[in-house]
């Protein structure tokens, strides 16, 4: 009996009982059957069949004549398409790259990522389609049948021994006589195929016997004789067809067999020429298979080509570039690099001979039914996601390849990947999405600066791109457009997770299936810390992220009983295979950063969640008595203060203080021992003690609070009013004294360079305490003036002055420049990847380059030594001479100078770091107002440059510049030290030499500035009502940066959406106005009257303006000039009269004589548009419309108007002028003299545009452009049209042969009469122009009289040069000609 193959049997094995079976004579359990194509014309039933089932046929009825398929009843015309007809295609291209220029799909997309050019390879972006057969298979088919070889695949069917007298047919003999292969069994020489009736079987044997014997008899050399015997009697045409035929079916033929293997010469066999060019599809295979191997009879030589050596990859340099290939490590591979195969990097792809997988291939990869490949490339994914956000591809790849993934769909994929049943390919997903989501530099940057002042406060990591507004709520009220939430949920994940990565992954619920994973699959403990790595980043994503991690059924459970228990043993080994059942410091983080979002958030871990029993477990001991490995327990309990910290900063937590004094007292205490340099785990040692002394300061702020919150209750009778923390300010007082001590002996440690980085690393964080404790302290009933001072003076002499002038913080303190984040915008280092949807903090290398978080950098010691020295000079005003030379060292100097002249950017990954360099200039500037001296001018340039820089969540330090620097005289010297006197000297001298005296109301400056000085209180108070909407958000700011944590709602900062104040906030009056009562959208003004106290408000606004245009101009340098133009234009905007008030008109003509100075007039251009504006052309549009309704002439409108009309500005504006509004001409009557604009930025260069012309001809010709009436534009327009009338130019005149009918002819029917006396008019009115120019000019060359007179009036010499050029030229400059020819005299 046959026994059943088992999976232990060997291929010897199974080959042994194949031939059992075979010798048995069993029959199979199962038949092959080989299912007919019928596409193909094969008739069924036939492969398959049995000997049952083939005895056993039905019988068919056959009709002659009729035809396989039926004919059509109705013919019908073909079929045409309606959309071919309407494509435009041309013969030569090809289908195949207009396909590939159409398509959308995920290929095209992501071929976008390539090597860039300095690869200089070829590149190979799209797949090239191959038929059944390819050209490589052909070729090698082709060049066996060449070398007389049997192609592989017919061997084993057709190879049979040649009988004798077939070994001397020559091997085209069979082509002669064979025209299909043979279908039965016999003598293929006649197959006897059509001979039927009974016994034709016998006879076909007899005849091919009988040819046989013939053919034995016969030499070689008499058959080729008798074979060219019959192809001479042949028909050529049926010889040549039979050859094509043969040739066609040679592969298919059982003939081929019994060729030769050997050379054959092409004159002996004349058929061979046919069969070497024959398509054929072998290939050369390296290994042969055998009869005997299982599945082998038939062949794929599609797949077994891949078996050969790879060809080389190619080393021609190009300009382009080649599809980028990444090993499985996400490294880029070089073009051009050979890498040998057994790294497994080659495949059956596209560009077989380059080593590694393009993006495209590892998508499909992971989609594969694989399970190994699937996992392989989403792992490979996540390398190159890692490396991409450490910015290793900046340089080398152009696109972005987190940017083209996600528009390939990577969210997508790694989400159905998270739910795939294999947990290793569900391993790879998550760590995947963990490295497209989580930076490990970002968040160590964040864990290094929570010790920092305000460090525990963060941003929303939201992107900042705008929302898209919905076109069809723009139409429907207020009551009927959808809230933002329905908006949301109407859109698709796709347009979610386009907009926002995080919020598309909420939107597929992404957050059920992490907690499925960790409550169900309990995975490895890699994959658990990804999990927790990326449930950090959604909660930092914004406040309602952090709410839906927390309503997520059974994950927050899950987190706390798995990895947050209160008792466990001690592991087996320093890795477990495990990590449930034992705290995890990712876990605690978690648990901050969401605490962090709120103070309900934070609540609710501490009294629902049993956060306090596991705070009081883990804090409770020693780090080595945790029964963990020693880098997890210090980790751990690193984490457990900082969340301890965020919680004491919203005034919760606080009994457990006083549970756990003895421990963090013993914490305390160990301080120096903590920190030994020779420990292995300093840096978490060092980071265990900044974390206490963090939550110490937040713990001392709380305290602080306490007796306020007391009083408020006392004094509420009932009201609802916050409790009073458990904590108060005697359970703090003792602290201090240690503190200041550990603080002593770190000064003393500078100068041991072992220690020297711990204590500089660790004396911020006293420094910052110690401000919280003396801030609080003055708050205090206990607090005791003398003996404070006292203490302040010691603290002073012992700590503060030591650790300043020490040479360790002065050498410290020359990095200023290089570690400033406001300095430095444009840094030499290649930015990491960033994507809008998905902003980061951008910290990838940071160790490894200057800046503001690294060792070296002095901003934090500064910052929490400015922070004490504020606190201490405020208590005791005689300590603030003692720090003068920190203010006038010269770093800090070199320092403000750079930052005055700075125009940093804001956005994600610069925002968290600007924000504490915010602190620090904030905190010099509030020094230097104790300590004002001769740098003062600097201050309130950086003051001012400050000002519009600060970002969200500082509205409080907004608040404080506006009141104590900005508008301090102290502070702008130039108003108390002769500056309005030498700004009056200044414009003596420019006016020196000039032949017209100015407008009175032009030389008024220093009279202007020095009232503006006098008033610079009312205008701090103008500025600050109009700033007042800041109201709410200046005092949440100032409870957070004041340390009044009880009444502290969010560490969450505001949302990123740029600094709090505009660059032209200056302006905030006028456009304030502007909005109330401007223009509305029917060309009105919006109200009648203006608001009370609208004058002095501009008034003001213009004395502010005016003082910083003279003396701190290069505050206002980040404001374009043409912005200013159009704030200012506000004034003759907001009201009828408004420019008319004498003040006003002052201060403007002031502010006109400053903007059109010669040096600033070349930087204005009207051409770009101003911010907040489609364009300057709009707004010029709403002046003339001004101008023709309320001017009354007015001269300084009619300059405001006339400064756009220059030449060098775009002539839709002159147009608007000479054609809508033209009536306002008979009232711009600005004289020359009144013009601070040079006229020859009017004339020069000659006008070009022909419509222009028109209307200057006919402005002039029909009289509504008179010099009387406007003389600026009467001058402008006469100058153009001479200059165009009169050009010498020979291209000029070419032009002007055709422009001159267009130039003369109206577009008005009304203007000229349309008879033919009008005509016959306007001829000789054009004649006696042009015989009085002719005549005018005979008289001037002729005359020696009149040439003496010109040159008079030109009173140097080389203004008499030039005139008389100008008359030897047939031209004169537009001043002679108005003064000799247009003057009315």
């Amino acid at each position: 009996m046959l026994r059943r193959p088992k999976p232990t049997d060997s291929e010897a094995d199974l080959l042994r009982e194949q031939e059992q079976f075979l010798t048995s004579g069993v029959p199979s359990a199962a038949n092959v059957v080989r299912r007919p194509d019928k596409r193909r014309g094969e008739a069924g039933g036939g492969g398959g069949l049995t000997g049952s089932s083939a005895g056993s046929q039905k019988d068919v009825v056959t009709i002659d004549d009729l035809p396989d398929q039926l004919p059509s009843l109705t013919p019908a015309p073909p079929k045409k398409s309606r959309f071919k007809a309407s494509r435009v295609t041309f013969e030569d291209e090809d289908a195949e790259e207009r396909l590939d220029r159409h398509d959308t799909h995920i290929s095209a997309v992501l071929s976008k990522i390539v090597v860039s050019s300095s690869c200089k390879v070829e590149p190979k972006l799209s797949s090239q389609k191959e038929s059944a057969k390819s050209i490589f298979a052909r070729q090698i088919a082709a060049q066996r049948l060449k070398e007389g070889k049997v192609p592989l695949q017919f061997a084993p069917e057709t190879a049979r021994t040649l009988r004798p007298g077939e070994q001397n047919l020559p091997p085209d003999f069979y082509s002669l006589c064979v025209l299909e292969p043979p279908s039965v069994s016999g003598p293929r020489l006649v197959s006897g195929h059509g001979l039927g009736g009974p016994g034709s079987s016998r006879d076909t044997m007899r005849i091919h016997m009988e040819n046989q014997a013939k053919i034995q008899e016969m030499s070689q050399s008499e058959i080729l004789e008798e074979q060219k015997k019959l192809l001479s009697q042949l028909d050529p045409r049926l010889v040549e067809f039979v050859r094509s035929h043969k040739a066609q079916s040679i592969l298919s033929s059982d003939s081929a067999s019994r060729h030769p293997e050997g050379k054959s010469s092409k004159e002996n066999f004349p058929l061979e020429g046919v069969i070497r060019e024959s398509d054929s599809s072998e290939v050369d295979l390296l290994v042969k298979p055998k009869k005997e191997w299982v599945h082998m009879d038939k062949l794929e030589p599609e797949k077994l080509k891949w078996m050969r050596d790879l060809p080389a990859p190619r080393k021609k340099d190009t300009k382009k570039a080649m599809q980028a290939r990444f090993d499985f490590s996400g490294s880029l591979i070089p073009p051009t690099e050979d890498l040998p195969t057994h790294l497994g990097l080659h495949h059956h792809g596209e560009e077989p001979e380059r080593a590694g997988y393009s993006l495209q291939e590892l998508f499909l990869l992971s989609r594969s039914q694989v399970i190994q490949q699937r996992s392989l490339a989403l792992s490979t994914l996540a390398n190159i996601l890692s490396k991409a956000r450490a910015g290793e591809f900046t340089s080398v790849l152009k696109g972005n390849v987190m940017a083209t993934l996600l528009d390939a769909g990577l969210l997508f994929l790694l989400r159905f990947a998270l739910d795939d049943s294999v947990e290793g390919v569900m391993s790879a997903a998550a760590h995947a999405l963990k490295a497209l989501l989580v930076c490990t530099e970002d968040e160590e940057c964040l864990d290094y600066t929570f010790s920092w002042f305000h460090g525990l406060a963060s941003f929303p990591l939201l992107p900042s791109a705008p929302e898209e507004e919905d076109e069809e709520d723009e139409e429907l009220d207020e009551s009927m457009k959808q809230t933002a939430k329905e908006k949301e949920e109407r859109k698709s994940d796709h347009d979610v997770a386009r907009q926002d990565v995080v919020k598309g992954l909420l939107k597929i619920k992404l957050l059920p299936r992490l907690r499925y994973i960790l409550e169900v699959i309990r995975p490895s403990p890699r994959v658990v810390q990804d999990i927790l790595d990326i449930l950090i980043r959604i909660a930092r994503h914004s406040s309602a992220s952090a709410i839906q991690v927390l309503g997520c059924p059974r994950l927050m459970e899950t987190v706390m009983s798995e990895f947050l228990p209160t008792s466990w043993t001690a592991p087996a080994s320093p890795l477990p295979h495990s990590v449930y059942g034992f705290p995890l410091a990712n876990a605690m983080k978690f648990l901050r950063v969401l605490a962090t979002s709120g103070r309900h958030a934070c609540a609710r871990l501490l009294n629902s969640l049993g956060v306090r029993e596991r705070l009081s477990c883990l804090l409770g001991a020693e780090p080595p008595e945790l029964l963990l490995e020693p880098a997890e327990a210090l980790r751990i309990t690193t984490e457990a203060y900082r969340f301890w910290a965020v919680a004491a900063g919203y005034g919760q937590a606080c009994n457990l203080y006083i549970d756990l004094y003895s421990a963090l007292m013993k914490a305390l205490q160990s301080v120096h021992q903590a920190v030994n340099p020779s420990d292995p785990f300093l840096s978490l040692q060092l980071q265990r003690v900044l974390a206490l002394l963090s939550l110490l300061t937040q713990v001392t702020h709380t305290a602080g609070c306490h007796q306020e919150l007391q009083a408020g209750m006392v004094s509420s009778q009932g009201e609802e009013c916050l409790p009073p923390p458990e904590v108060s300010w005697g359970h703090v007082t003792g602290l201090q004294a240690s503190l200041v001590g550990h603080l002593k002996g770190f000064v003393k440690s500078l100068d041991n360079p072992v220690e020297r980085d711990c204590s500089l690393a660790l004396i911020p964080a006293y420094l910052v305490y110690l401000e919280a404790y003396y801030r609080q302290l003055t708050k205090q009933n206990c607090f005791k003036p003398v003996d404070t001072l006292q203490e302040l003076e010691q603290l002073t002499s012992e700590v503060l002055f030591p650790l300043f002038s020490h040479h360790v913080v002065q050498s410290l303190m020359k990095n200023l420049r290089s570690s400033s984040v406001v300095c430095n915008v444009q840094s030499g280092h290649q930015d990491p990847e960033t994507t809008p949807n998905l902003p980061g903090l951008v910290c990838a290398g940071w160790r490894d380059r200057p800046g503001l978080v690294v060792p070296s950098s002095p901003f934090p010691l500064l910052t929490g030594l400015g922070l004490l020295v504020q606190t201490i000079t405020g208590i005791h005003k005689g300590l603030s001479c003692k720090f003068t030379g920190l203010l006038l060292s010269e770093p800090v100097i070199g320092y403000l100078r750079s930052c005055s002249q700075a125009s940093p950017t804001v956005s994600h990954n610069r925002a968290w770091l600007l924000r504490h360099e915010h602190h620090l200039l904030y905190l010099l500037l509030q020094l230097a107002c104790k300590l004002v001296a001769r740098y003062a001018s600097l201050y309130h340039q950086v003051a001012l440059v400050l000002l519009p820089w600060l970002l969200p969540g500082s509205e409080y330090l907004t608040h404080e510049l506006l009141c104590t620097i900005l508008f301090n005289k102290d502070f702008i010297s130039e108003g108390h030290s002769g500056g309005p006197e030498a700004v009056e000297l200044g414009e003596l001298k420019l006016h020196e030499g000039t032949p017209h005296h100015p407008s009175p109301s032009l030389q008024t400056v220093g009279a202007l500035l020095r009232e503006a000085c006098v008033q610079l209180p009312s205008i701090r108070g103008c500025f600050l009502t109009h700033l007042a909407h800041l109201e709410s958000s200046v005092l949440v700011s100032q409870d957070a940066l004041l340390g009044r944590n009880p009444w502290i709602n969010s560490h969450l900062l505001p949302e990123l959406t740029g600094p709090i104040l505009p660059s032209d906030w200056s302006f905030l009056p006028l456009i304030s106005l502007y909005e109330r009562a401007g223009v509305s959208e029917g060309g009105g003004l919006a109200v009648k009257e203006l608001p009370q106290g609208a004058l002095q408000v501009v008034t003001h606004c213009l004395q502010w303006l005016l003082l910083l245009e003279v003396w701190r101009e290069e505050a206002l340098k980040v404001i374009p000039p043409v912005a200013k133009l159009a704030r200012l234009s506000c004034v003759f905007l907001s009201s009828s009269d408004l420019f008319l008030e004498r003040p006003v008109q002052k201060l403007t003509w002031g502010l006109f004589r400053l903007l059109t100075r010669h040096s600033r007039l070349d930087s204005l251009d009207l051409n770009i548009p101003p911010p907040g504006l489609a364009s300057f052309q709009d707004l010029y549009s709403s002046l003339l419309a001004q101008y023709e309704a309320v001017s009354f002439g007015d001269q300084l409108f009619g300059c405001w108007v006339l400064l756009p009309l220059q030449r060098r500005y775009s002539a839709t504006m002159r147009l608007a002028v000479f054609g809508e509004h033209v009536g306002m001409l008979r009232s711009l009557g600005v004289t020359l003299e009144q013009l601070s604009i040079p006229l020859k930025r009017f004339t020069s260069p000659p006008e070009d545009s022909l419509p222009l012309l028109r209307l200057y001809f006919r402005s002039l010709v029909t009289g509504t452009l008179k010099h009387c009436w406007c003389p600026v534009l009467y001058v402008v327009a006469l100058s153009h049209v001479n200059s165009f009338v009169f050009s010498q130019d020979a291209a000029a005149q070419s032009y002007k042969n055709y422009s001159k009918p267009l130039l003369f002819r109206s577009e008005n029917s009304d203007l000229f009469l349309s008879d033919c006396a009008s005509c016959h008019f306007f001829l000789f009115f054009f004649l006696m122009y042009a015989l009085f120019f002719c005549f005018f000019f005979l008289s001037v060359t002729l005359n020696p009289k009149a040439n003496h007179h010109m040159c008079n009036d030109f009173p140097s010499p080389e203004g008499a040069a030039a005139a008389l050029r100008a008359r030897n030229c047939g031209k004169y400059s537009a001043k002679w000609f108005y003064t000799h020819f247009l003057s009315p005299q």
